[in-house]
């Protein structure tokens, strides 16, 4: 069984926010499988079904995005998920606008949602699918790069992400399906 969590927060407000990206590919993946009725567990809105042969939970964690470890820690344990069977989505401020870049562990890169999973975890082993978000030009302040994570995708940037988005729908199932290897020689080149 995997778990593909998504990273983002709850609440109408941030819905097309940079930082929901990763809700946004949880919503393509269950788009592109036809999966429907959610439920709420472990603090999120999940949904069960099937990429190929294997079980699925689709998660969208509802502890906002500083919190998210505590979440998926839940999950991981409700479901019993072996850490190599864990897929975290999110965005990533270190990336260009639209660029994909799948890791099979590393840092947070000062995201808070990744901060939270890895100090519950205590570790950093885990997989993830990282959405470029691009960073704003100069040296800001923490709260200046909170509200541009924050702010709504601008006009001239959503046809990229939603081209992104589709992307790490189409990694995550490949990782599924083809193995990590596979995934990141084929979409960490795009």
């Amino acid at each position: 069984m995997y778990l593909v969590a998504g990273l983002g927060n709850p609440g109408r407000q941030y819905e097309l926010t940079r930082h929901n990206i990763g809700y946004r590919a949880i919503d393509r993946i269950l788009k592109d499988l036809n999966i429907d009725h959610p439920k709420s567990q472990c603090q999120a809105d999940i949904h069960q079904g099937m990429i190929g042969s294997h079980k699925i939970i689709l998660a969208k964690p509802q502890t906002f995005m500083n919190l998210s470890g505590d979440s998926v820690l839940e999950l991981v344990k409700w479901f019993k998920i072996e850490k190599d069977h864990l897929i975290i989505i999110s965005d990533d401020l270190d990336l260009e606008v639209g660029q994909l870049r799948i890791r099979p562990k590393g840092n947070s890169g000062g995201h808070k949602g990744l901060e939270s999973i890895i100090s519950r975890f205590g570790t950093s082993e885990f997989i993830r699918v990282r959405i470029g978000i691009g960073r704003p030009a100069g040296n800001l302040a923490q709260a200046d790069i909170s509200d541009y994570v924050l702010a709504n995708i601008p006009a001239n940037e959503i046809e990229v992400i939603d081209r992104a988005i589709l992307s790490a729908s189409e990694a995550a199932q490949t990782i599924i399906n083809e193995g990590l290897e596979a995934a990141m020689n084929k979409f960490n080149s795009l």
